[in-house]
């Protein structure tokens, strides 16, 4: 299998991390490429009609898109039960909200990196933090169990979507109001499977 992606994307990191904590990097090779919304790379066009990473070129040459997708089908694969019956609605909201928190902070890097300096809108990053701090809060307040728990896919999202703050708007101090979850990320990011997959900026 082929995994289509860009190394500094916390979606494909998601599915990064999981191959590795389920031992099947030996399966799936990692196809590095360079992307862009303005600019899409013929080789995410083949993989996804909508040119998004990551995708997974399976053995008969179909694929699959979204992260979550990617992961539920790896992780179904390898048996591994990162996505536990026992409370897996718990374990599918935390991953959303981990993957809501990685679409603004994306969003906020395409509008200050890829958009002339006149067009960016302070107004649309300043709701997108709004909203990244939401889910934040809410982890906090909510999930720290489902964190503290044995290892699942929400937890998986949440550290990359927190990763992915610290490369790209560490500025901004997610960590203020977060001691919790700040705790408990300097914990998960020194699993290997996050230091493997580690993007310095």
């Amino acid at each position: 299998m082929q995994l289509i992606m860009a190394a500094a994307s916390p979606f494909a990191r998601k599915v990064r991390v999981l191959i590795r904590e389920t031992n099947q990097l030996k399966d799936v090779e990692e196809v590095h490429i360079e992307t862009s919304p303005f600019n899409a790379n013929p080789i995410a066009s083949a993989a996804n009609p909508t040119a998004r990473i990551p995708s997974l070129i399976r053995p008969d040459g179909s694929t699959l898109y979204d992260s979550r997708v990617i992961t539920r089908y790896l992780d179904a694969r390898a048996r591994a039960g990162l996505y536990p019956d026992s409370d897996l609605w718990d374990v599918l909201a935390l991953e959303a909200t981990g993957d809501g928190i990685m679409d603004s902070a994306v969003s906020i890097s395409y509008e200050t990196r890829l958009r002339a300096v006149e067009m960016v809108s302070a107004d649309w990053i300043n709701a997108q933090w709004v909203k990244i701090m939401a889910g934040c809060t809410a982890i906090q307040d909510r999930s720290m169990a489902h964190l503290n728990s044995s290892l699942n896919m929400g937890q998986i999202s949440v550290a990359c979507a927190l990763g992915y703050l610290d490369l790209r708007h560490d500025a901004r101090h997610w960590r203020q109001g977060h001691k919790l979850l700040a705790d408990w990320f300097s914990g998960f990011k020194d699993r290997a499977s996050m230091i493997d997959t580690h993007v310095k900026g």
